[in-house]
C-alpha cells in the first residue's frame, strides 16, 4: 500500500544542524525534506501513533554539524532516538503514556567527571496518565513530568504540574526555562541543575485577563512574550527576578512583600514590567524571537507575518500568505526560516527580506460550506492516467496533487477574488471534472446572493497548456441553466464533449471547438458551445454519465434513468423508478452495466443491464462514492455504515469499500475504512514506464484503487491482490489499521455481520421409522415441520383414503 495526504502541520518542524534538511511530523512518521529542492529525502518510521515532537540534537562543536541525530515523541507513549542520515533507530524509551509535547532543555555534550561518569540527559514531557484511580480525577491526569533519557524511565513520582487538557511545552533557547500556557495564566519553570535527577525545579505564574494562545522566550534576556485570543501581544520583562534568584529551593517569602513600581504587571506577579502591542484582529498563533533577540515575529488568522522591533515597537509585514499561520521556526542558518500554514503548506523564507524561497505543499484540507450545498459532491476529481487528484480549496482554487509523489503539483485560481482567511464564504466551487487524459477541466461555481440579490451560477472550461497542469480559462458561461444550480458535470471519453445537468429540469451537452493559432509559439485555442438541450417531464436532473464508448448518455431524472444519444439528442429508453433521487451514475467499464446510487431515507445501490433494460440486482446501502474500472467489468462502492454497525461489527470504522463484479451481487472483497463521509474512490492506471517506482510489495500492478477519506488522506493499493485485506488511512489519534481477520475471504452476510456461531454439522440424525396408515390419519398427517412431510404420493393416497368410509361386515 502507498499512503499519503498526511498533515505537515500537526506539530512544529525542526531544521538539521546544517539547515539543509527539514524534519516534519507527518502522522506516525517523520518526513525529512530537502530545504534546497523541497522534495522528500527519507522518512523515520517506527511510531504507531501521531508524532507530536521532533528535536534535533545540536552540535557540541562546529565540527559536529554534520551529525544528524534527533529525538521524537509520540502518542504511542514512546520516545525514540534516531540517526536520520541513514535513517536508523538508535534507542526506544517506552513510558506507556501518550506524550503530547516534549522539550529537552539541555543538549550539552556533558564532559566526563572525575570518576569517569557522564551526567544524565533529561526531558520534560506533557503526558496523560491513563491509569484509572479513584483518588485522582480525570482533570488531573494531564501532567508535566520529568524523564531520564539516559536511563530510559520517568523520574520517580515527580509531577511538576497538572492541567485540565494536554498543553504544549515551550523551552527557552538558553535551556534554562520552559513553560506552558494554561487559560489566562503562564506557568514558567527554571531548572537549576541540568544533569541532576533530584535537582529543584522552581515555578512562577504570570496572569492575564484573556486566554493565552502562544508563548515565546527571549534568547538572552529574561523576557517572555505571549499572545491571546483577542490579538494582543504581551511582553513581560525581568520575570522571575525574585523567585529564581533565591539560593534555596523555595523563594524567600519575605522578598515577595516588597512593594515595587511594576508597570503593567498584574497582581503580585514576579516581573519588572509588562507591555502590550496590538495589531492582529484575531488570536495570535505564532510568536518567535529572532536569534539575536532584536525582533519578535508574530502571526495569526489573518495570514500575515508581522516583524516587531523589540525596542521601538515598529513593525513590517509579509502579507498575503493566504492561510492562517501556525509555526515559525528559525534555522541554524540566519538567512533561512520556515513558516507553517493551516492550508498544509510549509514556506521556506529567505531572511531578513522574508521572501519565499521554496514551498513544501501537502494536500489541502476539505472545504466546509453551508448545509444547502453539502449534497453537491465532495469536489474531488481524478486524472486516472497520471495519478493526479484535483481538490477544491478554501481560497477558491483547485489544487492538483500527485498521488504517487505525495506532493502538490500546481493550483488553479477558479475565482479571481481576494481571499482573506476568516471571511464569510461568498463563492462556492460546487463541482470539478477532468477529462480522461487530464488535459481538460470543467468547474462550476455559485456566487451566493447577499440579502436575496446578486446570486450567479457559472460554468467554466479550462485547458492545460503543459504537463505541469497549468490550466488556462478558455470559456465561461454565465447562468448555463437559467437560475438553476448545476448538479453534475461529466466529460465524454473523447474529451470533446461535456454534459451538465441541473436541478432546473434540463441538461445541456457542450461541444469543444479548437483552432490552431499561428503566433510566435503555435498553440491551440479552445472554445465551448452548447450542442443540445434535453429534459424529461420537467424533472430535476440529478446525475449524468457517458458510456465507455461515448455512444450513450445516461441522465438521472430524479428517480428515473433516461438514456440518450448524445450526438443526435434522441431519447433511447427510460429505466425503472427508484424510491429516492439518484445522485450518482457510472457505467462499468466496457460492459453493458450501469451503476446507480440514490440517497435519502431509502438509499439504494442498483446495477442495471443495458441490453435487457432491467435491474440486475440492488442493495439498500448508503453510497458515498462509486468508481468503475476502465477496461474491466468491476466497480467499487464506498458505503457509509449505520451507527449500530460502527460500534459492534466494525469497531470504530464508519465505512466499507465493496468491490463488485457487475454481474455478481456478492462482493469479491470488502475493506473497512475510517472517515468515509466526504470520501472518494478511483481506479488509477499504472504507467508501464514507472512500474518499478510504484511497485507494491515487490509486485507491479496494472491498476490501483485510490481511496481518499474525508480529511483528504489517501491510500493506493492493488484491489485484486489477495494480501490487500485492509484499508485504514493514518489518523491524528494515531489509530493503527484495523485488521479484520479473514475479511478478504468473506462475502455476503458474513462480511457485514461477522461469522455465525459454530455448530456441529455432524449431529446424529433421527433414524427413519416406517409408517403405516392409522384409523384417523388426517389428524397427524400434516403435523410437524413442512420439510419433514412424506412424499406427495404417500400424502395423496392416505388423504383420499381418509375421506372414504370403510364398511365392516355385520353378522346377521
Amino acid at each position: 500500500m502507498m499512503r499519503g495526504g498526511r498533515s505537515l502541520v500537526s506539530s512544529p518542524p525542526a531544521f538539521s544542524n546544517d539547515a539543509k534538511k527539514l524534519l516534519v511530523c507527518t502522522s506516525n512518521t517523520v518526513s525529512v525534506f530537502s530545504t534546497v529542492t523541497g522534495l522528500l529525502i527519507t522518512s523515520l518510521e517506527g511510531h504507531t501513533a501521531l508524532v507530536t515532537s521532533v528535536i534535533v540534537v545540536p552540535p557540541s562543536n562546529p565540527a559536529a554539524k554534520v551529525l544528524c541525530y534527533c529525538w521524537t515523541a509520540s502518542l504511542d507513549g514512546t520516545i525514540r532516538y534516531w540517526d536520520f542520515s541513514l535513517p536508523e533507530l538508535m534507542k526506544t524509551i517506552d513510558i506507556r503514556m501518550p506524550i503530547f509535547s516534549m522539550v529537552i532543555p539541555s543538549f550539552l555534550d556533558v564532559p566526563a567527571e572525575e570518576n569517569g561518569k557522564h551526567q544524565d540527559l533529561f526531558a520534560y514531557v506533557s503526558i496523560e496518565d491513563t491509569k484509572e484511580t479513584q483518588e485522582r480525577t480525570k482533570a488531573s491526569r494531564r501532567q508535566i513530568r520529568k524523564c531520564n533519557l539516559s536511563k530510559s524511565r520517568l523520574v520517580g513520582r515527580l509531577i511538576l504540574g497538572e492541567t485540565r487538557k494536554p498543553e504544549v511545552l515551550t523551552v527557552s533557547p538558553s535551556g534554562k526555562f520552559f513553560g506552558i500556557r494554561n487559560k489566562c495564566k503562564l506557568h514558567i519553570w527554571k531548572v537549576l541543575d541540568q544533569g541532576s535527577e533530584r535537582a529543584a525545579v522552581r515555578k512562577i505564574t504570570l496572569h492575564h485577563t484573556k486566554k493565552i494562545t502562544v508563548i515565546a522566550f527571549h534568547p538572552t534576556q529574561r523576557i517572555i512574550a505571549a499572545g491571546d485570543v483577542t490579538g494582543r501581544i504581551l511582553t513581560w520583562r525581568g520575570f522571575g527576578n525574585r523567585a529564581f534568584a533565591a539560593s534555596n529551593g523555595v523563594a524567600d517569602q519575605k522578598l515577595i512583600n516588597v512593594q515595587e513600581d511594576k508597570p503593567g504587571v498584574r497582581d503580585n506577579d514576579d516581573a519588572d514590567s509588562c507591555s502590550t502591542w496590538h495589531w492582529h484582529s484575531a488570536e495570535v498563533n505564532v510568536l518567535s524571537f529572532s536569534s539575536d533577540g532584536s525582533y519578535l515575529y508574530s502571526g495569526g488568522k489573518e495570514g500575515v507575518l508581522v516583524v516587531w522591533q523589540l525596542d521601538t515597537g515598529k513593525k513590517k509585514f509579509l502579507p498575503r500568505i493566504g492561510s492562517p499561520l501556525l509555526y515559525f521556526i528559525d534555522s541554524p542558518d540566519p538567512t533561512l526560516s520556515s513558516i507553517s500554514c493551516a492550508d498544509n503548506q510549509i514556506h521556506l523564507l529567505k531572511m531578513p527580506s522574508m521572501g519565499i524561497l521554496k514551498t513544501i505543499s501537502g494536500i489541502k484540507a476539505p472545504c466546509f460550506y453551508p448545509d444547502i450545498y453539502e449534497g453537491l459532491g465532495n469536489g474531488i476529481a481524478f486524472d486516472q492516467t497520471a495519478g493526479i487528484v484535483a481538490v477544491r480549496t478554501e481560497n477558491y482554487c483547485i489544487q492538483f496533487y500527485s498521488l504517487f509523489d505525495d506532493r502538490g503539483v500546481s493550483e488553479v485560481q477558479v475565482c479571481e477574488r481576494n481571499h482573506q482567511p476568516g471571511d464569510d464564504v461568498t463563492v462556492i466551487v460546487t463541482s470539478v471534472a477532468l477529462s480522461i487524459d487530464g488535459s481538460l477541466m470543467s468547474t462550476s461555481e455559485v456566487k451566493l446572493a447577499e440579502e436575496g440579490i446578486g446570486g450567479l451560477v457559472c460554468l467554466k472550461f479550462w485547458d492545460a497548456g503543459s504537463q505541469n497542469k497549468e490550466f488556462s480559462l478558455s470559456t465561461i458561461v454565465y447562468e448555463p441553466h437559467r437560475d438553476a444550480g448545476i448538479s453534475a458535470v461529466k466529460f465524454h471519453p473523447s474529451g470533446n464533449m461535456v454534459v451538465s445537468s441541473s436541478f432546473g429540469g434540463d441538461f445541456k451537452v457542450w461541444k469543444c471547438n479548437h483552432d490552431v493559432i499561428q503566433n510566435d509559439q503555435m498553440r491551440q485555442n479552445f472554445s465551448w458551445t452548447c450542442h443540445s438541450v434535453g429534459s424529461y417531464k420537467k424533472k430535476p436532473m440529478t446525475a449524468a454519465a457517458f458510456s465507455a464508448d461515448g455512444s450513450v448518455l445516461a441522465v438521472a431524472a430524479e428517480t428515473l434513468i433516461t438514456l440518450w444519444n448524445p450526438y443526435k439528442n434522441v431519447l433511447l429508453a427510460v429505466l425503472g423508478e427508484t424510491l429516492t433521487p439518484i445522485v450518482n451514475l457510472s457505467f462499468v467499464g466496457k460492459s453493458d452495466n450501469l451503476v446507480a446510487a440514490s440517497c435519502g431515507s431509502n438509499p439504494q445501490l442498483s446495477v442495471w443491464n443495458m441490453s435487457k433494460l432491467s435491474v440486475s440486482w440492488s442493495y439498500k446501502l448508503h453510497i458515498e462514492a462509486v468508481a468503475s474500472a476502465v477496461d474491466l467489468s468491476s466497480f467499487a462502492a464506498l458505503v457509509l455504515l449505520p451507527e449500530s454497525s460502527k460500534k459492534t461489527t466494525f469497531k470504530g470504522m464508519d465505512g466499507v469499500i465493496l468491490l463488485f463484479n457487475a454481474t455478481d451481487p456478492v462482493p469479491t472483497v470488502i475493506w473497512s475504512v475510517r472517515k468515509a463521509k466526504g470520501g472518494a474512490l478511483c481506479f488509477v492506471q499504472v504507467n508501464p514506464s514507472s512500474v518499478e517506482e510504484i511497485s507494491i510489495d515487490g509486485k507491479a500492478p496494472e491498476v490501483l484503487l485510490a481511496y481518499m477519506n474525508g480529511d483528504h488522506e489517501y491510500v493506493l493499493f492493488d484491489p485484486y491482490c489477495k494480501d490487500a485485506r485492509e484499508v485504514s488511512v493514518s489518523q491524528k489519534e494515531g489509530l493503527a489499521a484495523h485488521d479484520h481477520k479473514g475479511q478478504a475471504g468473506q462475502y455476503g452476510y458474513a462480511s457485514i455481520y461477522g461469522e455465525l456461531p459454530e455448530f456441529d454439522r455432524k449431529r446424529p440424525e433421527a433414524p427413519w421409522v416406517p409408517s403405516f396408515p392409522s384409523d384417523r390419519p388426517w389428524e397427524t398427517i400434516f403435523s410437524g415441520s413442512s420439510h419433514n412431510l412424506p412424499p406427495l404420493t404417500k400424502l395423496c393416497s392416505a388423504f383420499l383414503e381418509s375421506l372414504l368410509e370403510k364398511r365392516t361386515a355385520a353378522a346377521e
